[in-house]
């Protein structure tokens, strides 16, 4: 069965998932696009838009030159574009004037970069998570709605088949009545090695890098693939894992955010000059349900059955697991029934399904509908992530309104939706 029937023959979520997000159209139109944040990542996602044949790659765009003639030379293979080369993400949206953004940055960089790119008229494809900082998402999501662009966010998991199909299977009721979800990544990183600070690569602008974030004294830990462990730049495992996890567990439920959320975590035990926590566990609280989260990068628990990411639901009739490259499981609770089982189906050579992704977006782009990965759901899924790291930054529970993007009675802890930005950059108007 090819991967359009299947997910026809999934239904789930009516219309808004059989209709446009696996339809390309039939006359494609030549994109102009350029990629900012050139990295193995940012490479993977432009890899999928040559291939679909709608893009002509006009630029790429790095702080790093080594980045960049690594990049380039992967793309003077793919095609015949020949894209310029820029270091500032200004110089390359205006010089350019793209139809097409892929923000493939670090995650400090998400929101300066999404918002300008579609102020200056492009639609943007965004890493998750889509943001640093709360109120920058909402930057990004206002500036989507005010400019009418598409904003589609990298959430392959939201497309990939098993997910689809596990969706359906959870809907449908075939678990029970769902009372409990625990989303889990545990990797066994071992105890590392510290870092010794040195100059940054040559060729790499690393000021330009820090951008809004402090300057920080540059370690290869950091750079190019470290910076997800370092808060300056990122939020740890629970904001690069959290967010696509976080993300199927609001896509079964009709509830939109939490109301409650409480977050522990430490960092003691790695050799490392990284500062995210490597044991972090959160409580989210919705009206009708618990949500938890743990994460660790010290084991990948060999005690437990199954793969070791993902989210466990908790139904009245038994166990569903969400995962990875292991696809979807359903242990009953009646021992005497089969175990439900269903692989997965991904793209090689990095187990993911971006292309699905990209032609959403190239579906939308023409007929201005939302995507399926909308940035509407990129910013719930995200929030998640970072109140729990809000919540173990403040050491005490918080209580979340959705309604008013706020968090309620706890004027300190509004103060952190946001940061104060290095000079001369400036914080997002949301």
């Amino acid at each position: 069965m090819d991967r359009r029937s299947f997910i026809q023959q999934a239904g789930l979520a009516g219309a808004a998932v059989l209709t446009p997000p696996y339809l390309i159209p039939s006359r494609p139109a030549k994109y102009k696009t350029v990629l900012i944040g050139s990295g193995w990542w940012g490479l993977n996602i432009l890899r999928e838009a040559i291939r679909s044949g709608q893009v002509t790659v006009a630029a790429l765009c790095d702080v790093d030159e080594n980045q960049l003639k690594k990049c380039k030379a992967e793309v003077d293979k793919l095609c015949n574009d020949q894209p310029k080369t820029y270091k500032d993400y200004r110089e390359c949206i205006k010089a350019e004037r793209p139809d097409i953004v892929i923000n493939a940055t670090p995650d400090h960089w998400h929101a300066l970069i999404a918002i300008e790119a579609m102020q200056s008229g492009a639609h943007v494809f965004l890493e998750k998570p889509i943001s640093h900082t709360v109120k920058e998402g909402s930057a990004i999501e206002k500036a989507a709605r005010d400019t009418q662009k598409v904003c589609i966010v990298d959430f392959h998991r939201r497309y990939s088949p098993h997910n689809v199909s596990g969706q359906e299977f959870l809907k449908s009721g075939k678990a029970g009545k769902i009372h409990s979800v625990k989303a889990f990544v545990h990797y066994n990183n071992g105890m590392g090695k510290k870092e010794e600070e040195s100059a940054p690569p040559a060729g790499m602008d690393w000021d330009f890098y820090c951008g809004p974030a402090p300057l920080s004294t540059y370690n290869p830990g950091m750079h190019p693939r470290g910076w997800r462990q370092y808060t300056q730049f990122a939020n740890g495992n629970i904001g690069d894992w959290g967010p696509h996890w976080f993300d199927q567990i609001l896509w079964w439920t009709e509830e939109k955010m939490p109301r409650k959320i409480y977050s522990t975590q430490k960092s003691d035990i790695r050799n490392s000059l990284a500062n995210a926590p490597e044991e972090q566990r959160a409580v989210y609280e919705f009206e009708s349900f618990i949500c938890t989260w743990e994460h660790t990068l010290l084991s990948n628990h060999p005690e437990r059955q199954g793969e070791n990411v993902g989210v466990y639901f908790h139904g009245t009739e038994g166990v569903f697991h969400m995962g990875w490259q292991r696809g979807w499981t359903f242990y009953p609770n009646d021992t005497k029934k089969e175990i439900l089982r269903e692989e997965a189906k991904m793209n090689q050579p990095d187990q993911q399904n971006i292309d699905l992704v990209w032609n959403d977006f190239m579906a939308c782009i023409p007929t201005g509908k939302r995507p399926f990965a909308d940035i509407e759901r990129g910013r719930h899924a995200t929030n998640m992530a970072l109140l729990g790291n809000l919540s173990a930054k403040l050491g005490r529970s918080i209580e979340w309104d959705h309604e008013k993007d706020m968090i309620v009675g706890d004027k300190a802890a509004n103060k952190l939706l946001v940061r104060e930005y290095r000079k001369p950059w400036e914080y997002p108007k949301g």
